[in-house]
């Protein structure tokens, strides 16, 4: 499938689950999809399983933006803690649409837990709660690890939530970051289980291979031993003086933290002239992407400049990391966009696109681990092989049996593409829009408002309720969900901003044995919290009902 397609199936907005081979330009179309999305007033949640993979698109983890943390398991009592977090209402509220890259690394039950809270959230038993979700990733590459008393991990295909999102499979065919023939037939060799003597002989002619470039080339080692230790090491080797260069940040404190956790980038970048370095960030414009080599020719005060593989001169000028949330940025970190790259770990090298690198796969233990180092590559003349072991090139073998059912589902769905009339599609990716993008009308991107102040918000709630208006109503004439404005009402009975007086008419909009019910229920679960209650209560009373209860019994008259 091109990419063309793939977009113009994300644009029907299905839910889909987006692979394909490395370098086949899976993020490249993921940003496309969140520039439309965005452009056309559609809130999207950009996420990653790792913080590496989500800085590359300006994203957080999807951990973080779910609020589901370092959590292996959700209890009751922890949906009742997440739903104390105003942001989160908030998060959930204006998205429509969540991406999760690098769908691989993710373990298997903790997107069943993100399901669980966007469900809860959304308070809607569909998938997700009815957001789209798009997948991106590829099961060839490294999968999820788990840690001491973690549950066993599984690849986030053999989750519930995965066969409840009905995805459409995207299988992208095009190769654009490799430009070497027998390279490439060797990296499709390993995808399919299928490595020859042959394949292993063209590789072993590249131990020890001169690759006809002055840098020396970056070295992958499948173990953390001691990387950053070789890169100072030669760093120490060059003469000259250190200049360091400092990250900025701003924002909240957690946020920044976890920016500059993920993010490649040193907090301080010490450079000498003559040092190697590679670039951590995608900016094409400016003649670099996260993987570009280059030399040091000069340390500049406020930024170096970088002589590439290709002789072009870059100067290096900081840039920005940023967390954004609903087109607002939620933290930043600055700073130049390099690191020292005599060595770095295959881990970590994914994602990248390198001129030239030593490889060590003499220790590789883990399936993938070998065609990820690879497949970082552009052709086969980059590649310096230190060594490779017998499990270098394996591959998982479940993997193999369920990414040839992809490719099938894959061209079936090109398939069906094909025979829709371009003016359907048209009409179908209209309506998707509308359904999406609150500010969108006929099809036509309405101006934005300036925001309301939030005490602004509140206040016009309070005048509404003080002349006899309910829940639903103040909803629908302001265009809020009913949540949004219970969320208001507990706030000006806190503040004393409204008498319970000026709310006891909310009571009529239940029946009186629903309101009793859900009295006797706080009252046998002995608690103020919303999930315990509910699970005393037929499935179908609403959290708003149950909310309006509770305001009504916490301040009585």
């Amino acid at each position: 499938m091109t990419q063309r397609e793939a977009l113009d199936i994300l644009k029907l907005g299905h839910n889909v689950y987006l692979t394909g081979s490395a370098g086949s330009g899976k993020t490249f179309l993921l940003n496309q999809y969140i520039a439309h999305l965005k452009n056309e007033g559609v809130g999207v949640a950009v996420t990653a399983s790792t913080g590496i993979a989500a800085s590359h698109m300006g994203g957080a983890t999807i951990h973080s933006w779910s609020g589901l943390g370092i959590r292996s398991a959700l209890s009751p009592y922890d949906l009742e803690a997440l739903e104390e977090k105003r942001y989160l209402w908030d998060r959930f509220q204006k998205t429509s649409v969540l991406i999760i890259d690098e769908i691989s690394m993710l373990h298997h039950y903790r997107l069943d837990l993100v399901n669980q809270i966007c469900q809860f959230f959304k308070r809607n038993d569909a998938p997700f709660g009815g957001l789209q979700v798009v997948l991106c990733g590829d099961f060839f590459q490294l999968p999820p690890v788990a840690r001491a008393g973690e549950p066993d991990a599984h690849f986030a295909y053999h989750s519930q939530a995965w066969n409840d999102l009905n995805l459409k499979t995207c299988y992208l065919t095009e190769s654009h970051r490799h430009t070497d023939s027998v390279f490439t037939d060797i990296l499709n060799a390993i995808r399919q289980n299928a490595v020859t003597a042959e394949h292993k002989n063209q590789l072993k002619q590249r131990i020890n291979g001169a690759l006809g470039h002055t840098l020396q080339p970056t070295k992958l080692y499948t173990h953390n031993s001691d990387v950053d230790g070789i890169n100072v090491m030669e760093l120490g080797k060059k003469s000259g003086t250190v200049r360091a260069y400092q990250m900025e940040s701003a924002g909240a404190e957690p946020l920044v933290q976890s920016l500059k956790k993920s993010c490649l980038a040193y907090e301080t970048l010490s450079l000498k002239v003559g040092a190697q370095v590679m670039f951590v960030k995608n900016n094409p414009d400016a003649g670099y992407v996260n993987g570009t080599l280059g030399t040091v020719v000069e340390c500049g005060q406020l930024a170096p400049v970088v002589k590439t593989v290709k002789g072009v001169l870059i100067r290096a000028e900081p840039v920005d990391w940023s967390i954004e949330e609903n087109g607002k940025v939620k933290a930043t970190i600055t700073q130049v966009p390099l690191r020292l790259a005599w060595a770095i770990t295959v881990h970590k090298s994914q994602g990248m696109t390198l001129d030239c690198a030593e490889i060590d796969l003499s220790k590789s233990f883990e399936k993938g681990m070998g065609y990820v180092a690879l497949s970082r590559l552009k052709s086969l003349s980059g590649l310096n092989l230190l060594g490779m072991n017998d499990a270098a090139l394996d591959i998982n073998e479940e993997v193999l049996i369920f990414d040839e059912d992809l490719q099938k589902a894959s061209a079936i769905l090109q398939q069906s593409l094909a025979r829709i009339d371009p003016r359907e599609k048209a009409v179908l990716q209209k309506k998707f829009l509308d359904r999406v993008a609150p500010l969108r009308k006929k099809g036509v991107l309405q101006k934005v408002k300036p925001k309301a102040k939030a005490g602004d918000s509140v206040a016009e709630t309070g005048r509404l309720l003080q002349v006899g208006q309910s829940v639903a109503t103040i909803a629908a004439t302001r265009g809020l969900k009913q949540d949004t404005v219970v969320t208001h009402v507990e706030e000006l009975l806190e503040k004393k901003k409204i008498t319970v007086a000026g709310v006891e008419h909310l009571k009529t909009a239940i029946s009186p044995e629903l309101y009793v019910r859900i009295e006797q229920a706080f009252r046998k679960a002995h608690t103020r919290a919303l999930s315990p209650v509910k699970e005393l209560l037929p499935a179908g009373v609403s959290f708003v009902d149950i909310r309006i209860v509770r305001l009504l019994l916490s301040h009585p008259r």
